[in-house]
């Protein structure tokens, strides 16, 4: 198996970048361990673990796959990391496993395809009819829900992710989706515990922390809601852009003349708590 330089020091689009035309070379070892490599700096990279993934498959060790597949489905919701998944559990002889996700990636991929055509409502029939066809899955159900809430029908929207949440109660993203429903029809209070109760889950999302907050602000609830907006932004520059539109954006907000000036107030220390 070729060895990773260790002198020097590669980022992961070089590492990708290499691991990607390795796969294509059909150099699957090399494959395997540059996708390997780049998973170190995130575990649940798609492109990392779609590469890992394909290289394993092609050497006949698919069940060593599944794992990381696994923790990449959770986090993204991929059609193509469902398939690859699909394909793993069918090479450790789960084939009823398998053949659940290949069905339920391939009907996702035709909802999504019809979504990009704007075809809304040929995706919301798609989706429908895979669940009444079969044991319900949550994530076709978070599918469906995120179509009717783009067709701005929160009352569908509303009832499926009842049912989601029923089937799941553990999952972040229902719940994060269902909150923002409560939110948008005015059930503010409703929302902020929604949006704890995701954050008990997953507590280093830090745009469920950022629509917390939103919540709190609307409630009059200033303190907490700064000091969560304070919390999201630690350490993630890149949450100071939608921590500042809450800010500017609540009923019970602060305005500021410059962006710099609200970014060095939500930048001091935030209280301790948090929540």
């Amino acid at each position: 198996m070729p060895n990773v330089p260790r002198g020097h020091v590669h980022s992961r689009a070089q590492l990708l970048e290499r691991a990607a035309l390795a796969l294509r070379m059909q150099h699957f070892a090399e494959a395997e361990q540059l996708a390997a490599e780049a998973l170190k700096a995130s575990r649940t990279d798609v492109a990392a673990v779609s590469i890992l993934a394909q290289a394993l498959l092609a050497q006949m060790r698919g069940e060593e796959a599944i794992a990381p597949l696994e923790k990449a489905a959770r986090r993204h919701k991929d059609p193509t990391i469902e398939m690859l998944l699909g394909q793993a559990l069918d090479a450790a002889r789960r084939r009823a496993e398998g053949n659940e996700r290949l069905r339920r990636a391939t009907v996702r991929q035709v909802a999504q395809q019809f979504a990009r055509d704007g075809r809304f409502g040929e995706a919301i029939d798609a989706l429908e009819n895979a669940l009444a066809l079969a044991p319900p899955s949550v994530d076709l159900q978070l599918d469906l829900a995120h179509l009717h809430m783009h067709r701005n029908d929160r009352r569908k929207a509303r009832a499926v992710l009842l049912e989601a949440q029923e089937l799941a109660p553990d999952r972040s993203d229902v719940l994060t989706t269902l909150a923002r429903v409560f939110f948008l029809d005015g059930e503010i209070a409703l929302a902020a515990d929604t949006f704890r109760r995701a954050l008990a889950l997953a507590p280093e999302d830090a745009l469920t922390r950022i629509h917390l907050a939103a919540c709190l602000l609307e409630l009059g609830d200033r303190d907490a809601g700064e000091a969560n907006l304070r919390l999201a932004i630690r350490g993630r520059p890149e949450m100071l852009g939608p921590a500042t539109y809450v800010l500017f954006q609540s009923s019970h907000g602060r305005f500021f003349f410059r962006r710099s000036a609200a970014a060095g107030f939500l930048q001091r220390e935030p209280a301790s708590g948090g929540i």
